[in-house]
């Protein structure tokens, strides 16, 4: 059972409203349960298009073409799907784009699912070898300064920014049994 958007951690209200402050008017998205609330917002919100990716590394592209439109895009993802977009990072090197993404960490604090450790224990250095600044956030208290950070570095400094939402912050998954 997920919990109604009234139900949210704050610190999920507190990502999209730094998001909102930082000018985002597209979010790009594979689902996902640590987003949910984001994601919820951004669809309820008429001032920003939601995209919903069928695979992670689309929302390179999509946040390339944001930019090139005017427009600042945050791309959602699981630390999974960061594995799914190291090719595609070459894009934001070679033509030089801004980039943020907020990653929920899975592979760590309490990770019940043997198939996320590989990936959730390179994440920070896939993205630092594909030459993405790593930003990490484990308490509630730091995540809406955290992301207007990394919203600084990414479209005011041309930066490309990851902000990585540690699974000890997002808490403990368990298997659902119907």
């Amino acid at each position: 059972m997920h919990p109604t958007p009234s139900e949210a951690p704050a610190w999920q209200a507190a990502v999209f409203r730094a998001l909102k402050a930082g000018g985002i008017q597209q979010i790009a998205y594979v689902p996902d349960a640590g987003h949910a609330q984001v994601i919820r917002s951004a669809i309820a919100d008429p001032e920003i298009h939601d995209v919903v990716l069928t695979t992670e590394e689309e929302g390179v592209a999509v946040s390339c073409g944001a930019w090139l439109g005017g427009q600042r895009c945050a791309v959602l993802m699981q630390s999974s799907g960061v594995g799914n977009c190291v090719n595609m990072f070459s894009l934001l090197q070679a033509a030089d784009f801004p980039f943020l993404t907020l990653v929920t960490m899975r592979g760590e604090y309490a990770e019940f699912n043997p198939w996320q450790g590989p990936m959730g224990k390179a994440t920070q250095a896939a993205l630092e070898l594909m030459g993405l600044h790593v930003l990490r956030v484990h308490r509630p208290e730091e995540v809406e300064e955290i992301v207007s950070a990394g919203l600084d570095a990414a479209f005011e400094a041309g930066e490309k920014v990851a902000v990585l939402l540690g699974q000890d912050l997002i808490g403990r998954k368990k298997w659902e049994r119907k």
